[in-house]
This record gives C-alpha cells, structure tokens and sequence, in this order.
C-alpha cells in the first residue's frame, strides 16, 4: 500500500512539475497574445491628467499670465446606452443645462454611436457653466440617494486655458500661447520649457466585480516666472504712448501717431527692464484681431491673401525694442566723446570750429546749424547737438579706436536679453576693411549705421553708471508651482567699457544738455537728469539715398543725473506730423512718463522747481521750440 500510494504520489508531482513546466513555455512563447485576450474581456479606463502651465508675475507678483481650468463636456455613448432607461434622462439633463446641444444630435449618438466612448459635446466652458449639470447630476435627496440616478455616461475633461488678465499690457513683452501649450512670442517662447510641465495619467479598468482598480501618475506643473517688469510703470508708460498716437493720429494722415512708438525703462545699476513697450500692440487674448488698426475691407482682403494677413500679423506682434533696427542719430554722440575721453585722443579742453559743415571727395555732409555754431568744447558740442564738431573729432579718434569702442559698448552684438528674435546687427557695422572718412564722421554722430533699442539702453546705462556694463533681463527668478525657487538670476556683469572718470565727465556733460541744450523739453520739473537727443533721417534702400520728410526721432535719459536710478530710451518712428524732424516729440513723451513713474518709484526731486515744462502735456501737432532738423536730404541731426 506505501509502495502504491508513493507512486501515486510521485506521479502527482510529475503531473504538476509538467504542467508547471508548459505554463511556463505557454509564458515565455505566447504570454503577451493571452494577455491582450484577457485584458480584452475587460473594461478599461485611460486619461490624460493635464499640467498647468506656470504663470509669469511682474516684479511684484502681479498675475500677468495665467492658466485657468476650462471643461470639455464628454459622452461616453456605450455607457449612456448600456440600459435604455439612462438614454432619455441623460439627453434631457444635457439639453437642459447646456442649450446649445441639439437633442436631435444626441439622440442620433444613442442610435449610430452606441459603442463610442468619447464624444466631444462642448469645449472650454468655465466653472460655472458645467455646475447646473454637475448639481443636477449629484443630487441627492435627505436619505442620501441620488435623485436622478438615470444620468449616465457624461464627464468632465479638464483642461486649461491660457488667460491675460491685463490683456494689451506688456503684450510684445509677456507673448502667447497657440494651440498645445506652444509659447508663440515673447517670455511665453523663450521660456516654454520652464513654463512647460509633464501631463499626469489615471490609468485603470473594471473586473470581473465590478471593482475599479486604478494608478495615478500626477501631473507635474510648470514653473512660474517671476519678472523684472513692473506692471504699474509699464502701465503708466503704455498710457502714455497711446495718448500721444492719438492726438497726433490725424493731424498729416490717417493712421497711428507714429509708425511704431516704443519706450525701454531700464534700471542701470544691475540691467533689469522696468518697462518694455510699443505700439501699436494687441489683446494677449485675442492676438489675430487686428481690428483696431485696419477696416473691414483690409481685414477682408487679409481673409483671401493669407502670406498679407500673416505680415500684417507678424508686424503687430514684433518686440520693436528688440527685433527692429535703425539708425540711432545724435544719441551716438555721447559714446563718441567717451571713446575720445577713454582714448586720449580726446581732452577736455580741446575746441572745434563749426561752420555748418563739412567736405568728404566733394560731398558735403551738413550740422543741425547750416550757418555753424561756432566754437565747440566737447560739452557744448552735446549741448547744440552739432555734427560737425562730433566729424571733427572723428579726425582725431581715428577709425581703430572707434571701431573698438563701438564693439565694446555692444553696437554689432546682440545683449543676450531673454527675449526671442533679438536682431543681428554685426552685418550692419563697418569694419576697419571698409569704412572710410565719410562713414567714420557719419558714424560718430549715429547716421550710417544700425543698432537696436536694447543695444542703446544698454550701452548708455554703462555710461552713466560708472562704465559696468549689464546683461539686460526681464526674469529675475524662477520657483515652482509650490512657490519654491528653483533658480535665482543675478545680475550679470559683462565688461568694463569706460572708466568712472569717464563716466563721471559725460554724466555732467549730459546733464547740462537737459538742463541748457537741446533736451531741455524731456526735463521734470525739480528733478535733476541727464540726456541726448536724436533726429535721424530714414534710409532708402531702393534708391540708396536719405527719404525726404521721414525721421526717426529719439530721446535717451537717466534720472538722477548724477547717481541714475533709471535710464528710458523712447524712439518715436515717422512722427505722423508733416515736419518731423523734432527731437522734441520723443522729449514731450519721455516727459510725461517720468512725471507719473519718478514719483511712483520714490525718486525725490534733487532740484528746486522753476515751473519751466511742468505745465506741459501731449497736445497737438506743434512741439515745444527746441532742436530741429531745418533742410531735408542731407543727414540728420
């Protein structure tokens, strides 16, 4: 009997080790197509959970762009049509809550779609526009059981949705998303990855209980940007700009008040933007409408020609500080007298007669003053903005040195500023291969060569500041979600460019152009400041000759003169004016806007009031008497 039963025994292991054994070939040879036919027989469930996208605060963690919560209303058609007594409750709480569904269409899904478990119904509707289905759905009564228990197969897909609260501020600046979270412009392109996170999923399935087992991989949401913007002098700037396109949009032409206006306010001490803005601009929400600027037959001309509707767009969205170049005029002259001053081949004392011109192979290239002004220390040649001194010391700088300081200062470099599309401007400086003496005198005195707003701002802020030349940067940390920093930008100092006695020369210098020369119309009334003005006459590059009528006109500050806490460039392009070459556009500008922002950033007037300018504000077509361009098709002041 103990022979038979281990027998029976063993033959039991055998049976069991073969059977173990072909489980595990069955495995091994054919495992995942068995599993494909079991999970088949399973009720799965998948969802993406979506990131939010951080949002981008200005210096004082005001909200400048956020992403807020939007709902998609889903039909899962084969659970709505597992029992027929949950189709016409369903379609009746659907139709109820939200009118725009058409009954007829749902009724359609529950006969031709019964196996479709995602069916789009409504996209992007907030909060409380799915709360009347939701409540209807969830209610209960005082036992607690559901009161419409018959509503089936309707969801909820969260999404999020990219919001601008101040809409047109700072549009050029902060950017847009397009469709996927994809930063189009801006600090939204620039910064995509950081502002980007990782979508989440929920993973699960009904078995064969009923019971629902589920995994969850939380979403990792994007960072936050803190910038260097501070939205109330962006506002006070952009409110300023646009009063000054409006009252002088129809006194030549129809149109803006200029072809583009923009203003850069800089702190010089560390390289942070204030304020960034131009105009025209748009709503960050609706970036594509351009019904502000053109008429309804243009915009209907766009609709059939889409390469015109996309230039236009193009147009309306570039960071004009940043992306457009142009010839800067006399605001030039400050960087040349530093060059001079830092080389020794320029001395304080030294002197220069202007007679109103000056000769180049039988060219005459012409001052501000046809007549001259005279004799010409290196202050008063600020002082009247006068080209033919500024050629004169071309003479004696020499195109070596000149060339260097260019290059030092950052004119034919781009900054580095953390905003896309930074124009390129190295093809658009002279070499010491091909410049010549009339380029050499035109360049000293900003004609004949190009740079970008955010070049000049830059360079001009290491004149003033003792000669420490700053990275310019909008974002000065970055945290995350949870308000933890995650990196912190300092201030980045680049390069010596001049010396502090330098500086400190040219600070006195351009104080006295506000205080007794042409950029008399910029000064604020009790408060010391220091500055240049600029008329330069646009360039044709069809007839390679000087436009008549059209300038570019331009006042670059710091305030206080002596110690700046803040420099503004403003550059007023084609005033919409038939005489414009007045400095004093950009002047009555800038004035207006450090009225409101001096006081706002605690700046104290350093100086007794006199009453001179404190009157004046943006009105009408005639400037306040000052520097002036007289002749056309010669160069610019």
């Amino acid at each position: 009997m103990k022979t038979k039963l281990f027998a029976l025994f063993m033959l039991i292991v055998v049976a069991m080790l073969g059977l173990i054994g072909r489980l595990m070939f069955i495995e091994y040879t054919s495992g995942d197509a068995y599993t494909k036919k079991v999970l088949s027989l399973q009720s799965y469930d998948s969802k993406t959970i979506p990131f939010q996208r951080g949002n981008i605060v200005d210096s004082n963690g005001t909200v400048l762009a956020t992403s807020v919560a939007v709902y998609n209303v889903v039909l899962d058609c084969s659970v709505m049509t597992s029992k027929k007594e949950y189709i016409t409750p369903t379609i009746d709480a659907l139709t109820q809550c939200f009118p725009d569904l058409d009954r007829a269409t749902l009724e359609d899904y529950a006969n031709n779609s019964k196996d479709n478990k995602y069916i789009v119904l409504l996209k992007k509707l907030s909060y409380d526009a799915i709360q009347p289905f939701v409540q209807l759905q969830d209610a209960t009564d005082e036992k607690g059981n559901l009161k419409n228990p018959n509503i089936k197969g309707v969801w909820f897909e969260t999404e999020y949705q990219r919001n601008y609260p101040f809409k047109t501020l700072a549009s050029s600046v902060i950017g847009f998303t397009s469709a996927g979270n994809v930063g189009t412009t801006g600090l939204e392109n620039y910064y995509n990855d950081t502002l980007n996170g990782v979508n989440g999923r929920e993973y699960g399935y009904l078995n064969a209980d009923n019971d629902f087992q589920k995994t969850v991989i939380a979403a990792q949401n994007g960072n936050t940007l803190y910038t260097t913007i501070d939205a109330n002098i962006q506002s006070i700037v952009e409110n300023k700009i646009k009063l000054f396109s409006d009252t002088y949009a129809n006194n030549a032409r129809e149109g803006l008040g200029a072809e583009n206006i923009a203003v850069v306010i800089e702190n010089p001490k560390n390289g942070e933007i204030l304020a960034m803005a131009n105009y025209p601009n748009f709503d960050l929400n609706n970036p594509r409408d351009m019904s502000a600027y053109y008429s309804e037959e243009q915009l209907a001309a766009f609709k059939k020609d889409s390469t015109q509707e996309m230039d236009a767009l193009n147009k309306l969205w570039q960071n004009f500080c940043v992306t457009h170049t142009y010839e800067p005029g006399s605001v030039q002259k400050p960087f040349t007298v530093a060059c001079g001053l830092d080389t020794g081949t320029l001395t304080t004392d030294m002197t220069f007669l202007c007679d109103g011109y000056e000769m180049f192979g039988g060219e005459k290239v012409s001052c501000v003053n046809r007549s001259g002004h005279g004799i010409e220390t290196l202050e008063k040649a600020l002082m009247d903005s006068c080209n033919d001194a500024l050629m004169q010391m071309s003479y004696k700088i020499g195109a070596e040195n000149f060339l260097y300081y260019q290059s030092v200062f950052g004119f034919g470099q781009k900054t580095g500023v953390d905003l896309p599309g930074e124009a390129n401007t190295s093809t658009l400086m002279y070499t010491l291969d091909n410049i010549k003496p009339v380029d050499l005198a035109t360049n000293v005195f900003g004609q004949n060569y190009n740079c970008t707003m955010i070049e000049m701002v830059s360079a001009f802020s290491s004149l003033v500041n003792g000669g420490n030349y700053y990275q310019p940067h909008v974002v000065k940390k970055i945290a995350d979600d949870n308000g933890n920093t995650v990196k912190t930008i300092e201030p980045t100092l680049l390069k010596k460019t001049v010396s502090e006695n330098t500086s400190a020369t040219l600070k006195n210098y351009l104080q006295n152009v506000v205080a007794n020369g042409t950029g008399k119309v910029a000064k604020v009334d009790g408060y010391s400041m220091g500055g240049k003005t600029g008329t330069a006459q646009m360039y044709d590059e069809t007839t390679h000759l000087r436009k008549r009528g059209c300038y570019l006109v331009s006042f670059i500050g710091c305030v206080p003169a002596q110690d700046p806490q803040l420099v503004i460039y403003t550059v007023i392009d084609q005033p919409n004016v038939q005489d414009q070459p007045h400095s004093n556009y950009a002047q009555n500008l800038t004035r207006e806007i450090l009225k409101e922002v001096l006081p706002y950033m605690n700046i104290y007037p350093d100086e007794e009031q006199t009453g001179v300018n404190a009157d004046l504000t943006i009105t009408g077509a005639n400037p306040p008497t000052g520097e002036k361009v007289t002749q056309e098709g010669e160069q610019g002041e």
